[in-house]
């Protein structure tokens, strides 16, 4: 008899072992399920959101490849003839590397830095037309840049209002009143003399001086006049056409408007008339608005400023869904990387993140320390009260990890009631240490179940620490899971440290 069971022996553990990793396998798949799930509804979330807006929207990866495409978008460019334009590698596209597109792309990818770029193109029905872009990075996990998001504007109407304005007088004047551009001319001559008259009298900083003398900003605002507007601008505004602006703008008290004032002064005072910037104004109504100021000397009016032309476009709503779909990448990213059950990090964070901690620890000479648990006898829970009971045992356990943990250090939900526990500078005894707290946590706690039902569990642990039981992120893991093996072998509710053999 024993030495029937010497042969059989290591067999059966074989067996027991198979059965684990299958029952591993499928928590596995049941949660790439859930995930998938998750993922498409906020893909097609996100492709409604872009496909209602009135700008032109795509993302496009390190490599040059489209990851996304809104409706505008196709309507705005002339894409090669492709089923899919979402196939086209833009990195590729030589209507695109000849205007300097590509360049800016890459700018803002590797720089990390948003980008504003505009440039000309032949657009589907055979006419020039000018896009604007507001280029951002898209953040990886890592800290590292996936890509970039660009918001896409037709900035034609305000390039041929620009194109007008230089012409000639009679075909601006015609323009300025038709055209779908806020337009608001100026006479900024008198505010002109006046800061050259405090220039000679030794302000040298004028922002300070604004600052000091807060009534100044009114006096200087009062110096400036009207000469026209269009309708656009008093729908802007919010002014009925019987009642335009005379004499200074529109009348309002508003601090916002304060505000703007007060940057349009500094603008005149550095001479930076030919200037285009994002301002906030506020309307005759105490609406805020976010718009793209654009000034121009009306030509042979340069030395006074007697005539000074700006334009207005509103880009609040762009602001808007620029902002919402930042957010919405945010989500995205962060429900791509999370359990759907227990709301801790998933497997695919875990291999991303601890390969990027183990890079670092690497160039630091520190260590780091994976905890592998698991629940004991957890099947028993499941068989005697139900499998969704058993998915709110899991999710509350997680919560119990989770309050135990301090970041660096995260928690991973790994498969069905297995967890890994990532501990970023914490050596062998420190993990035990951490593991000993999170077992009595565990054990000390009376878990609450549909219906009032309470249970008590138990986990078993085992630790791996790099380097000194392995070096690169799968034999950390792997060490860590066959502590975990070994001590579940010698008796449960205990924690394990990996052996080297």
């Amino acid at each position: 008899m024993p030495k029937t069971y010497a042969r059989t022996a290591p067999i059966l553990s074989e067996v027991k072992t198979l059965h684990r990793k299958v029952a591993r396998l499928k928590g596995i798949e049941n949660r790439c399920r859930q995930a998938e799930s998750a993922l498409k509804g906020l893909e097609e979330r996100n492709r409604l959101m872009g496909d209602s807006t009135p700008l032109g929207i795509f993302t496009i990866d390190v490599r040059g490849g489209i990851t996304g495409i809104n409706r505008k978008m196709l309507e705005l460019f002339a894409w090669p003839s492709v089923d899919d334009p979402a196939s086209v590698n833009l990195f590729d596209c030589q209507t695109l590397i000849g205007s300097g597109m590509i360049a800016d792309i890459q700018r803002c990818i590797a720089q990390k830095t948003p980008v504003i770029a505009e440039h000309p193109y032949i657009g589907p029905q055979g006419l020039r037309i000018h896009l604007r872009y507001h280029l951002s990075p898209i953040p990886g996990s890592d800290g590292a840049v996936d890509g970039a998001m660009a918001i896409v504007e037709d900035n034609t109407d305000l390039k041929k209002t620009e194109e007008a304005l230089r012409e000639s007088e009679k075909r601006y004047r015609q323009l300025f009143q038709s055209a779908p551009i806020a337009l608001i001319e100026w006479d900024i001559s008198h505010l002109k003399a006046y800061l050259e008259n405090l220039r000679a009298s030794e302000v040298t900083d004028f922002r300070e001086y604004l600052e000091r003398h807060p009534h100044e900003v009114r006096h200087c605002w009062s110096l400036i006049k009207t000469v026209d507007y269009n309708k656009a601008f008093l729908k802007l505004m919010g002014v009925a056409d019987s009642t335009g602006p005379s004499g200074d703008f529109i009348p309002t008290d508003a601090n916002g408007f304060l505000e703007m004032a007060r940057e349009i002064i500094l603008v005149a005072a550095e001479g930076t008339i030919a200037d285009e910037r994002e301002e906030t104004i506020v309307t005759t109504t105490g609406e805020p608005k976010i718009v793209l100021g654009k000034s121009l000397v009306v030509s042979g009016h340069e030395d006074t400023l007697e005539r000074v032309a700006i334009a207005l476009v509103d880009i609040s709503q762009r602001k808007k869904a620029e902002e919402a779909l930042r957010a919405s990448e945010r989500r995205f990213r962060e429900q791509s990387l999370r359990d759907g059950l227990t709301d801790l990090y998933n497997q695919r964070y875990l291999y991303q993140s601890l390969a990027v901690w183990i890079d670092s620890a690497k160039n630091t000479d520190t260590p780091i320390s994976v905890i592998f648990m698991d629940l004991d006898h957890f099947k028993m829970i499941v068989d005697t009260h139900g499998h969704l009971n058993g998915s709110r045992a899991i999710r509350k356990v997680a919560g119990t990890i989770s309050n135990c943990l301090q970041e660096p250090a995260f928690a991973v939900a790994y498969a069905g009631d297995e967890f890994v526990v990532v501990l970023p500078g914490l050596d062998q005894p420190q993990a035990l240490q951490k593991a000993f707290e999170i077992r009595e946590s565990v054990k000390n706690t009376v878990y609450v179940l549909d219906k009032g039902i309470e249970v008590q569990l138990s986990a078993s642990f085992g630790i791996a620490t790099f380097p000194q039981h392995a070096t690169n992120l799968n034999d950390l893991i792997a060490a860590a899971d066959h502590a975990l093996f070994t001590i579940k072998q010698t008796g449960k509710g205990a924690v394990g440290q990996f052996q080297n053999r």
